[in-house]
């Protein structure tokens, strides 16, 4: 049975992605910063039948919780083949460049952008042991510095310089991880799940979780012919489902 362990997973797309990696037949850790909640969410999968899942309390923001995390999930599996970092944040809703303090600046960074650095690295040796391993960043559309720079992009207007800042910057290092582990049985992609109805984003969002999350799981069981180093994402590039970077 392969295992995956998906960062900010007790709630929305991360949830709904265990869900159906679980349906799927994987077994799933679910990581959470609250133990309280990421319990109530596996019950809530229990509850539906999908036992193969169990919390693992991690908070991206601080290393020494997630060197934790990897001593306790140690405990319970010799191998990790699938990484999914979904945890992530917006920070306040007014971002701009010039007037945005550097320390909110900074807060984003560090979990959407740090954290996942510091998860892939602490976890990276499990997932080597695996013959099929996959690692899932979890980005945006708005990362996309190409369709930034284009006036007629639907979503032009939206730039909120911490979050896409910190989308870019997590583009930018799935290039460079893809790049670095080529010669590997490794497939290491970005993923937009669209722009979905979540509290993230006060449910505005046309998206539906069901449909983010599939985009997700799409990249989490890439075969051995899967691509590696891609930004999927088809709300950017609904033909060829490979948006610019």
């Amino acid at each position: 049975m392969k295992t995956v362990l998906i960062t900010g997973a007790n709630k929305s797309i991360g949830f709904e992605t265990a869900r159906q990696l679980l349906q799927q037949g994987y077994y799933v850790y679910l990581g959470c910063r609250d133990m309280q909640k990421g319990q109530q969410a596996v019950s809530q999968l229990q509850s539906a039948g999908l036992n193969q899942v169990e919390p693992i309390e991690i908070d991206v923001d601080d290393l020494d919780s997630i060197k934790a995390a990897r001593e306790v999930l140690g405990q319970k599996t010799n191998v990790l083949d699938v990484l999914i970092n979904n945890a992530g944040i917006i920070g306040s809703m007014q971002q701009t460049p010039l007037d945005t303090d550097i320390s909110v600046f900074k807060q984003v960074f560090e979990t959407n952008f740090f954290g996942v650095i510091n998860v892939t690295q602490a976890f990276i040796d499990l997932l080597r042991l695996s013959p099929e391993p996959r690692i899932v960043n979890v980005t945006s559309g708005l990362g996309s510095l190409t369709l930034h720079s284009d006036p007629s992009w639907k979503y032009y207007q939206v730039k909120a310089a911490c979050y896409v800042s910190s989308k870019a910057a997590l583009n930018a290092y799935t290039i460079v991880l893809a790049y670095d582990l080529r010669d590997t049985a490794f497939k290491v992609n970005a993923v937009d799940p669209g722009y979905t109805a979540t509290d993230f984003n006060n449910h505005t969002g046309p998206g539906t979780v069901p449909d983010a999350a599939a985009r997700v799981v799409k990249a989490a069981v890439l075969g051995p012919d899967g691509l590696t180093g891609q930004f999927f994402s088809d709300d950017n590039a609904p033909e060829t489902g490979i948006s610019p970077w």
